[in-house]
């Protein structure tokens, strides 16, 4: 490594902004550096479901139109937005994911509504997942990609993809045979387990980036871990290239043609918390890696004058803390998407009150936590409640069913901690300090619900996208079930995030544009590093990675034309 280097393009961030960018970079004849701050490559992308929203991507036939997703999008986007920017989305997301498709990755249409399928325009087939990827694929470098959570594995232990996930968790017919496949197959695979306990077989977010790091690394680029960004480098208000940091040591390297930041949000960012959220919430309520984005990049492009946008927002996504196994002074976030929808349950503020159609989808469920406590001061946390019969069943948060954990196998400091229990309704409202008389009628309330199947509040099970995480046994709305049978349950729920919706402006290229609207010339911004296309709104699974591609894909080809290195695609059909 000598003391100046020069790249085409430097890319911040390994995640799946980052990679994408690289790729498509390459592709085009750049040469390119990507520097990722922690040790290990991936980003917030491996850890996630690794789906993509791409509306009317025609992967496979199907009547999705241009027309019908704009319909959608304008009955569901509330703020201003860079209409530009969106249409310049919807033009290029078809395009990147052909791109993908052709370059060999396993794509597929997941039947997973529009998260407001009420809506005009909403549909279930725009939300595209990446098959299963062989970690060993990657040589060396397979125990280097940043690994699942364990709320992604069964057992801490075992990967799932989404099809297994969906067949456990709602404990549907098979579910016993699908999770002793997943038993055998990891325990049979002796070579791996030699090496690792790391379950060689990548899914969901990991399947995805593992396919695009294996085309990545095929290509000869390299991704330098522990290496941080520092300052973005300007000469004469062009962007030249970057400082960086790596185990104390500070040095420059040189970028010709463009630096793109995909380096991910501030939610790990007390201060800019702080500053922009409505209700900042905590660093630790955050499900993204621990201490991972703190917004490096955003400051950085603060400092040479770029403008942000919706920074007062974030993706919303319910979470709970548990110990860690074997260190219980330790915490570790769980994940509560579905499990605050499922029947036999309810949601309340500590007023004892609901607020929100509890099965709606994981944003639009802490957007409205968010509401609540700005209107009541009451929320955040807030309490699922949840009588035996769910317990017997469902996840909470980190909780298994009773079925696999039974109470008398939870340790005894987590009692009255993390988990609340007792043989009636009102002894369990005096244990979470909530008003008794409130949450009995609140739960008397759900019983009626269950009984004739609608809820006259939030219309609870009342479209397609709750009724997909209900129970399919539960008649007359699988989404209602009655909290009728002690003991009882609550375990808090915070305002937690997949990440934060805002960041630097940037336009339909993906340029980081000044205080002016004017683009600062050399500097790119994709995925959360960038404001959202959508505003405050999440339209659909994967409505985070679709566009970090989408736009990393043409940052890239816009520095390549801008450096005269070749034309890239402008239709699907052109891709193809």
């Amino acid at each position: 490594m000598s003391e100046k280097e020069t790249y085409d393009v430097v890319v911040v961030g390994s995640g799946s902004a980052g990679v994408m960018a690289a790729l498509r970079a390459t592709d085009l004849g750049l040469s390119v550096l990507v520097v990722e701050k922690a040790h290990k490559f991936g980003g917030t992308s491996a850890t996630s479901g690794g789906v993509m929203w791409i509306p009317n991507h025609q992967l496979e036939p199907n009547d999705d139109t241009r027309e019908e997703v704009t319909t959608y999008l304008d009955n569901l986007i509330e703020v201003p937005i860079q209409k530009e920017r969106l249409e310049a989305y919807l033009d290029k997301a078809p395009e990147m994911a052909y791109y993908l498709k052709n370059m060999g990755l396993p794509l597929a249409v997941a039947a997973w509504p529009d998260y407001f399928h009420a809506l005009p325009g909403a549909r279930a087939d725009r939300s595209i997942v990446c098959d299963t990827f062989d970690g060993r694929q990657l040589g060396d470098k397979f125990p280097l990609m940043r690994e699942q959570y364990s709320r992604f594995k069964v057992m801490r232990r075992y990967a799932i993809d989404l099809v297994e996930f969906f067949a456990i968790s709602t404990q549907s017919p098979g579910w016993i045979k699908v999770f002793m496949k997943m038993v055998w197959r990891y325990w049979s695979d002796i070579g791996t387990r030699l090496i690792s306990r790391r379950d060689r077989r990548y899914t969901q977010g990991g399947a995805l980036m593992g396919h695009l790091f294996k085309q990545l690394f095929d290509r000869g680029v390299e991704v330098r871990l522990e290496t941080k960004l520092d300052e973005v480098l300007t000469d004469g208000g062009e962007v030249t290239g970057v400082k960086v940091s790596r185990f104390g040591r500070e040095y420059e390297i040189a970028a010709r043609h463009g630096v793109v930041l995909a380096a991910g949000g501030f939610e790990w960012n007390q201060e800019l918390r702080d500053r922009y959220l409505p209700v900042s919430g905590l660093t630790r309520h955050s499900s993204t890696p621990e201490d991972a984005n703190r917004g490096e990049a955003l400051i950085a492009g603060l400092k040479l004058g770029a403008a942000t946008e919706h920074t007062d927002d974030a993706w919303w996504m319910p979470t709970m803390h548990l110990p860690m196994p074997a260190a219980s002074n330790f915490e570790e976030i769980h994940q509560a998407a579905f499990d605050v929808g499922r029947p036999h349950s309810v949601c309340v503020n500590r007023n004892g009150v609901r607020f929100v159609d509890e099965a709606c989808g994981y944003d639009e469920f802490g957007g409205a936590m968010i509401a609540d406590h700005i209107k009541t001061g009451a929320n955040n946390p807030c309490w699922l409640v949840f009588d035996a019969n769910f317990r017997k069943k469902w996840t909470a948060g980190g909780f298994l069913p009773s079925i696999i954990m039974p109470d008398w196998t939870i340790p005894v400091d987590w009692w009255d901690h993390y988990l609340f229990k007792a043989d009636t309704i009102p002894e369990l409202a005096k244990k979470i300090d909530i008003p008794a008389d409130a949450l009995r009628q609140t739960v008397a309330n759900m019983n009626e619900y269950a009984r004739t199947g609608v809820d006259p509040e939030f219309d609870r099970g009342g479209n397609d996208y709750d009724r997909m995480f209900g129970d399919a046994n539960m008649s007359p709305n699988p989404c209602l079930g009655p909290i009728d049978t002690g003991p009882f349950y609550a375990v808090p729920i915070n305002a937690g995030d997949l990440g934060t919706k805002g960041g630097l402006k940037a336009d339909a290229q993906a340029r980081v544009v000044d205080e002016a609207g004017k683009p600062i010339p050399g500097l790119y911004a994709a995925g959360n590093n960038s404001g959202s296309p959508f505003g405050n709104r999440y339209p659909g699974a994967g409505g985070t990675i679709g566009p970090a591609m989408t736009f990393a894909y043409v940052a890239a080809e816009d520095i390549a034309a801008r450096a005269g290195k070749g034309e890239a695609p402008t239709s699907t059909e052109n891709a193809a």
